[in-house]
């Protein structure tokens, strides 16, 4: 199986292939970011839950085993990740601003990807989740002050001191990156 995916995209050069790994562009932190940035943020977290939904919505089981790149996960492991990771990112939110500058735990996101519930559990399941994930996330991050946007965790791999904000700007890339991977494959198989 997983020889058959990589032979289907060997017509592509690096720089597609690139462009199929980061369809948006890879994330970088922002130098400054304002109340407008946070504000248009929290909207693409809001308004994420709807666009997987309707995009996914209109897909059979088969091409939800599609692979959305070479060596990609398939769109179901894809949607499964979403919620994986978002589910990550909320307890990275209510940890910093309970706790002084907490390390988290990290997860290996691919591991995790290739757990039995990312193969067998219908995306229904984790459409809804994110729904309902998103919709406390964003209840939670509209009544946060400026002040905890400041405050910060520590990832422990790398070390790096993330705030809020910055985390914040992370996963509203995170969504549309994954969301754009999704509706580059269905744009390119005409689905």
């Amino acid at each position: 199986m997983k020889y058959q995916r990589v032979f289907l995209f060997l017509d592509m050069t690096i720089e597609e292939l690139e462009d199929l790994k980061y369809p948006i562009g890879k994330f970088e932190i922002p130098e400054n970011i304002t109340a407008a940035d946070i504000q248009r943020w929290i909207s693409d977290i809001s308004a994420l839950p709807i666009k997987l939904r309707q995009e996914v919505v209109k897909l059979s089981k088969e091409q939800l085993d599609t692979p959305y790149r070479p060596e990609g996960w398939t769109l179901k492991q894809l949607i499964h990740h979403i919620a994986d990771s978002h589910m990550n990112a909320f307890l990275r939110f209510k940890w910093a601003l309970t706790e002084e500058e907490p390390t988290i735990k990290a997860y290996d996101e691919k591991r995790f990807a290739d757990l039995y519930d990312s193969y067998l559990a219908p995306v229904e399941i984790s459409l809804d989740f994110i729904s309902a994930l998103h919709g406390k996330w964003v209840i939670l991050l509209e009544n946060m002050s400026n002040a905890d946007f400041e405050r910060s965790f520590v990832h422990p791999v790398s070390g790096y001191r993330y705030s809020l904000k910055e985390s914040l700007a992370n996963y509203s890339w995170h969504g549309r990156h994954h969301l754009a991977h999704l509706q580059n494959l269905l744009k390119s198989k005409g689905w």
